[in-house]
Formats: C-alpha cells, sequence, structure tokens
C-alpha cells in the first residue's frame, strides 16, 4: 500500500496495511525446510519466541452509547512505514490500539439525526539514534542507544447526518517517551514499544472518559 492512499477505508478493523517487517522476517525462515543452512536452522531454533502481550483494551471501563445512526473511523493519519517511524513495526500498532479503542468505548443506537466519527490525527513513534560515548568509560558501560517518542492526537465527533455539521467534540493528545540500552535484547525492544504504546493510550482513554463527561452528554442515548 502506498502511503497517502486513503487505505482506512477499504479495510475492516483489525485490518492493516503494512510493509514485511522483522517479524515476518522470522517467521518464515523458522519455517524453511531442513534442506536449508545447517547454520540457519540452528540459529532460528535458539532464537527466543517472539513475546505475546495482551490486546490493549479499556472496556472494562464501560461504553459511551451515543444517540447516533453509526460510528465512523476516519485514519487523517499516514504512516511513512519508513524511517525514523516504527510505529509499523510494533505487534500493537497505536493505530490498532486506537481503532479498539472505538469499537469497545463507542457505541450508536442507530436511530437519530446525527452520527459519531472517531478522528485519529496522529499516532506516531519515531526512534532516534543517541550520540555514542568515546573513551574508556564508553567501552565498558552499557549506554542509552535509541530514544522513542510517541504522540497520539485524537478527537470524538458529534456530526449531523445531513450537514456534515459538527454539534461536539472531546479530543485528547498524549505525548510518551521512551529510552533503551545498546544492548537491549529484541524481545525487551518489544516489550518498551508495548508499553510506550499502553502508556499512551491510557492518557487517551482518561482524557477523552473526561472530555466526553464534560461536554457530549448531551448526544448520549
Amino acid at each position: 500500500m502506498i502511503p497517502g492512499e486513503a487505505y482506512a477505508h477499504k479495510h475492516k478493523f483489525g485490518d492493516f496495511p503494512m510493509k514485511p517487517d522483522r517479524r515476518t522476517f522470522l517467521k518464515k525462515a523458522a519455517a524453511l525446510p531442513l534442506l536449508a543452512s545447517p547454520f540457519l536452522v540452528t540459529a532460528c531454533a535458539d532464537a527466543p519466541p517472539l513475546p505475546s502481550f495482551p490486546p490493549i483494551s479499556f472496556a472494562p471501563r464501560g461504553t459511551f452509547r451515543f444517540d447516533a445512526t453509526r460510528l465512523e473511523v476516519a485514519m487523517e493519519y499516514q504512516p511513512p512505514f519508513a524511517p525514523p517511524n516504527v510505529e509499523h513495526l510494533f505487534a500493537q500498532t497505536p493505530e490498532s490500539a486506537l481503532r479498539r479503542w472505538a469499537s469497545e468505548r463507542v457505541a450508536v443506537s442507530g436511530t437519530g439525526e446525527r452520527f459519531v466519527r472517531f478522528v485519529i490525527m496522529d499516532a506516531r513513534v519515531t526512534e532516534t539514534n543517541l550520540p555514542k560515548p568515546t573513551g574508556i568509560r564508553a567501552t565498558f558501560t552499557n549506554e542509552v542507544a535509541q530514544q522513542y517518542d510517541g504522540r497520539i492526537e485524537v478527537a470524538v465527533e458529534v456530526r449531523q447526518q445531513r450537514a456534515n455539521y459538527r454539534d461536539g467534540i472531546a479530543a485528547a493528545i498524549a505525548v510518551r517517551q521512551r529510552s533503551v540500552l545498546e544492548n537491549i535484547s529484541l524481545n525487551d525492544r518489544e516489550r518498551v514499544w508495548y508499553d510506550l504504546t499502553f502508556e499512551m493510550m491510557r492518557d487517551i482513554d482518561n482524557e477523552l472518559d473526561r472530555q466526553i463527561n464534560a461536554n457530549l452528554t448531551r448526544f448520549l442515548a
């Protein structure tokens, strides 16, 4: 999928276009026939299994049921699938976590003169290689190597069915940062990515919960 296409309207929930990543490579490499190089087979067999994390979900907090005909998810952020962005490599991307949030915490009555629009304006995580210290100290120490900066921006809009006029809005922004050491393992890096996404989603959930209760209760069924 070429970045910039309106792919959000072509895929169902949970089905997101992604370029091949190391996760796909490891799975394919592990499935190679035994006639492959003995070194490669041994390397795949010795590699630790990819970590499995629970879905990032806030469903237990309840659902906001709007007096509206439908829920529409609009993906305005276009992931570049290229450095310095790395969110597309995550087991659970910010985008997938946001779509899950919308499906679990927002519901509609199926009637009325309005619809709800969940807009994803930003869902990025970038990686920055930090300067490596020099000298004797750097030889014997494990230094911070990369920094991950995440940013999510979303809005819940209540719009009129006919004129598409916005009657109400609840908006939220979350910004988080994590750093990792130079000798971090693949699985530990996956954990950092998951924790970063979870923390941003927790901030988004808390703020949207507050905003909806403050600004959109008149539209609830």
